[in-house]
């Protein structure tokens, strides 16, 4: 559950910090008060997207911090395979700074991207947002809502015929790559017949052109090395002026006096090392410049076989290995084209294997979603009845495509009547906004038992409604609530008046500064807040007597459900 909420300094909010409880967390207050930005920031800490002008104009960032504490192990066990980190105590404190460069997000201080966490948001609470039930109406959301709710059963076979599709599809493409004329199957060897042969006659070595680079860089330089080796060789030898024999004649000066003091003979041990060195030196000197031969033919060999390699590689790749690569490419092409018709009729073979797969897995899906439609209907329908469509008539059309894709074969229609005598048409042609927002509250309210989430969070869920209908609402939110954690902005007293905890949203004008303030109501206030949501600006003494007895109504039903329970 969503144990505290913290906000600095976004949009009017200066500074918030709010502590929510188990059940039902009611935020009222008055239109243009706050309400929306609260959500949005709970939103954006997860990784939702937030527009940076949001942050106040006086401050330099914005801070969103969520405080969890999970207690499904479902959801444990989900968070953990997503990497994310968990105290032992099962907290989650999530943390977003919004600033005007960049914005940084934390877990448990440690930083995560917003798809990362975006992706593990659904296992710490579900967002029921403004205008969310319009996408009722979308085939799509449809289908989705029904495999979320027989996910056990369903997204197994989903994720196959996900995979299936693919392979199918790459069996397509290969099939298509297969797809040519005699007249184009002869023109293609030739040419592949033509590159594999020059690349044959070059007999490529693997490393051949680093060799023969180090090989060309020497011959073509040959005149500049031997006039700097023999150079070398003149100054280091033992011929009159040469650095050899003025260190023999050192040699011969310090032999004399090493038995006279040791520090003498020291020296003499040094010098003689020296003259060692500088012998063996000066020996591979010559052993070099006796083997160092250049002339002309070795360095015109070495540049025309270098063109030729260097010619292979601008076409084939950048190196010796991979024209030698491109020669494998090409001979197994030239296989395939000799077994053309070997290798089009597997090809065939394997296409027809991958959609024969592939339309199994999909009637396996279909099948389950029948079944699962058939359990969907018939609570649906009692969630409906119980808010205020006594006389719903509401059932799934699921109809087979004549083509499968990576989601099946299946195309859907909700499908409702909320009249006696009218026959059932299509949800997206006569629900109002109204009835669409209670319709989508009671599937969210048959995904209670096996969400993830601890915690829901409905903004404005009472969206065209009122009256009986408002009551009715209002219960079923506070049965929801009896197993989840659920937060909801409303309009309605009869949802306020169901509250577990009541929060008061204002917005206040101090120095200048306009600012939004939270703040958690007493009982008596929040009678006070039921008052002014009953009576607009003018609160009677029977206005307040309404806002009491509404309240204590309320109570009495959330103590009888709780005893039938």
């Amino acid at each position: 559950m969503l144990k505290n909420l913290h906000v600095r300094n976004l949009a009017l909010v200066e500074e918030v910090d709010i502590a929510f409880g188990n059940g039902l967390n009611i935020l009222s207050g008055e239109t243009g008060a706050g309400k929306s930005v609260l959500i949005e920031s709970i939103a954006a800490a997860l990784g939702g997207r937030i527009n940076r002008n949001m942050v106040r104009q006086d401050a330099d960032y914005a801070l969103v911090e969520l405080e969890f504490r999970i207690e499904e192990q479902a959801a444990l066990d989900a968070l953990r395979i997503l990497e994310i980190p968990v105290d032992e105590d099962g907290t989650v404190l999530v943390s977003r700074r919004i600033g005007e460069g960049r914005s940084t997000i934390r877990v448990n201080d440690e930083t995560f991207t917003a798809a990362k966490l975006k992706a593990a948001a659904p296992y710490l609470l579900d967002i029921y947002g403004q205008n969310e039930h319009q996408t009722l109406q979308d085939p799509g959301r449809q289908l989705a809502l029904l495999d979320e709710y027989g996910r056990k059963q369903i997204f197994p076979l989903k994720e196959e015929c996900a995979s299936l599709y693919r392979i199918k599809k790459k069996a397509e493409a290969g099939l298509k790559a297969l797809s040519m004329n005699e007249e184009e199957r002869l023109r293609k060897l030739d040419l592949l017949a033509y590159e594999a042969g020059e690349i044959e006659d070059a007999a490529l070595v693997p490393g051949e052109d680093e060799e023969l680079e180090t090989e060309y860089r020497r011959l073509s330089n040959g005149q500049k090395i031997m006039e700097a080796v023999n150079a070398a060789h003149s100054f280091t030898g033992y011929d009159m002026n040469g650095a050899g024999d003025a260190v023999g004649m050192a040699v011969r000066e310090l032999s004399q006096i090493g038995s006279l003091d040791p520090e003498a003979e020291n020296l003499y041990q040094a010098i003689e090392q020296i003259d060692s060195l500088l012998n063996d030196f000066n020996r591979d000197l010559s052993d070099y410049i006796d083997s160092f031969s250049y002339d002309e033919e070795s360095l015109m060999e070495t540049e025309n076989r270098l063109n030729v390699i260097n010619r292979l590689k601008s076409k084939y790749g950048g190196s010796a290995e991979s024209v030698l690569k491109a020669l494998e490419d090409r001979r197994r092409e030239i296989d395939t084209l000799n077994r053309f018709e070997e290798e089009k009729a597997e090809a065939e073979q394997r296409l027809a294997k991958a959609s024969k797969d592939l339309e199994k897995t999909a009637d396996l899906l279909h099948a389950e979603r029948a079944k699962t439609a058939a359990r969907f209907e018939k609570e649906a329908s009692l969630q409906l009845k119980e808010l205020n469509f006594a006389q719903v008539d509401f059932a799934i059309e699921l109809m087979k495509k004549p083509e499968c894709g990576e989601n099946g074969a299946d195309s859907i229609e909700y499908m409702i009547s909320t009249n006696p005598g009218e026959a059932r048409r299509p949800l997206r042609q006569i629900a109002s906004g109204g009835e669409l927002s209670r319709m989508m509250l009671g599937i969210k309210a048959m995904f209670a038992q096996q969400e993830e989430a601890d915690t829901l969070i409905f903004d404005e869920i009472d969206t065209g409604i009122s009256g009986r209908t408002a009551q009715k609402v209002a219960e079923k939110l506070a049965a929801v609530a009896e197993n989840r954690q659920v937060l909801c902005i409303t309009h309605l007293p009869q949802i306020a008046s169901m509250a577990d905890h009541h929060f008061l949203i204002e917005k206040t004008v101090a120095g200048g500064k306009t600012r939004t303030v939270i703040r958690e109501l007493t009982e008596e206030g929040a009678v006070g807040e039921l008052a002014r949501m009953l009576g607009g600006a003018q609160i009677t003494e029977q206005t307040q007597r309404s806002a009491a007895e509404m309240r204590a109504l309320s109570i009495t039903f959330r103590k009888g459900r709780k005893a039938e329970t």
